[in-house]
Formats: structure tokens, C-alpha cells, sequence
């Protein structure tokens, strides 16, 4: 399986060496030619913003929209999580993929961030709790009726997944934990996109 990261900005590097050791290939995408050879895709953490200007020049935004509506597995953790939400606060534009609404650096600025227990859902296995890295981290404000939690800190939904799009309010390739990966990985593999 090959399996994308949006390498523009942020931490994909973190996510490239945790997908290392789960598939057969790991493509940084930068371009449109390398987001249509992927079965999935991981857009990481970074700055949402920067991340969607510098999608401009190749029109990734669209496309991502488009593989995604055909069933293509992908997810979002932390500003990847806010570019995939159908609500920003403050507003921003994003690709609208996840019934969620969220508010970005929720949590507090940078000297805030924290590693906090994110509690889960049994069906990603044990243990039932997970390091949860929050770096200026968004919170979900609203979760749609079709999302499922699948993962709580402080009682607040930290993991979410609607259909094949999951994603988290913090950095789960800084913990040691490839469970979410692994989840995304495996929808690629269960069809090919």
C-alpha cells in the first residue's frame, strides 16, 4: 500500500516515520501527480492557514475534496483536523470533509501546550487510553450527527471519525501511538481507491 502525508508544512516528517513502519510506501505530497498514486492520506499538524495557500499552486484543496468523495481514507490531526472541519472559528476557509465545527487554538497559545490522557473508544483497542500531544490545539465545538467520538480528554471529543475521514485535536505521532494511523491504513487497504 502507499500511503500519503501532506509534506507543504508542520510536522509530516513525524507522520512519514510512523507510516514507515505500517505500509509498503510513503509519499510526501506536494503535488497533484503525488496525491493520485496515494490510498491514503495524512494531512498533519502545522499552521491551517499557510497549509492552505501553499495548496493553491497545484489545486490540491479540489482534488483532495474529490479522491476524498470517492472513498479515499484520510486523516487530520491538529490543523489537519481544522482544515478537514466544515466549521473554523475564527472563521478560515477549509475543505469542509468532517461534520464538525471547531475553534482553533483552543486549548491556549504555545506555552499552554500539554500532554494530556485522551480516553478511547474499545474499538481501537488497548490500552483504552492514549498520550494525547496538544500543541495549540483546536477543540471540536460540534460534532454532526452522522460523526462518531472515538476518543475523549476531559470529556471533550478529541478523536473523531464520520465514514473514512478520522481526526484528532492533537498529535498522536509525537506519542508513540500508530493506532490512528493504522485505522486510516487499513480502510486503504480494505478497498482500493
Amino acid at each position: 500500500m502507499r500511503c500519503g502525508v501532506l509534506a507543504l508544512q508542520g510536522d509530516w516528517a513525524a507522520h512519514a516515520d510512523v507510516l514507515a513502519t505500517l505500509v509498503d510506501e510513503v509519499v510526501e505530497v506536494r503535488t497533484a501527480r503525488e496525491l493520485e498514486i496515494v490510498q491514503a492520506l495524512v494531512i498533519p499538524g502545522g499552521e491551517s492557514t499557510t497549509m492552505l495557500a501553499l495548496m493553491q499552486a497545484e489545486g490540491l484543496a479540489a482534488r483532495i475534496q474529490q479522491r476524498a468523495s470517492i472513498g479515499m481514507p484520510l486523516l487530520g490531526t491538529c490543523a489537519g483536523l481544522i482544515l478537514l472541519a466544515s466549521g473554523v472559528e475564527p472563521w478560515q476557509p477549509s475543505l469542509a470533509l468532517l461534520d464538525v465545527d471547531v475553534a482553533r487554538n483552543a486549548y491556549g497559545r504555545q506555552v499552554h501546550s500539554k500532554v494530556a490522557v485522551v480516553s478511547l473508544e474499545s474499538e481501537l483497542g488497548h490500552p483504552t487510553e492514549m498520550s494525547g500531544v496538544f500543541i495549540r490545539a483546536p477543540k471540536i465545538t460540534r460534532t454532526g450527527d452522522t460523526v462518531e467520538v472515538l476518543g475523549r480528554c476531559d470529556g471533550e471529543p478529541a478523536i473523531v471519525r464520520q465514514g473514512r475521514v478520522v481526526a484528532s485535536t492533537f498529535h498522536p505521532e509525537l506519542a508513540g501511538d500508530d493506532r490512528l494511523h493504522r485505522l486510516v491504513v487499513g480502510m486503504g487497504e480494505a478497498e482500493d481507491v
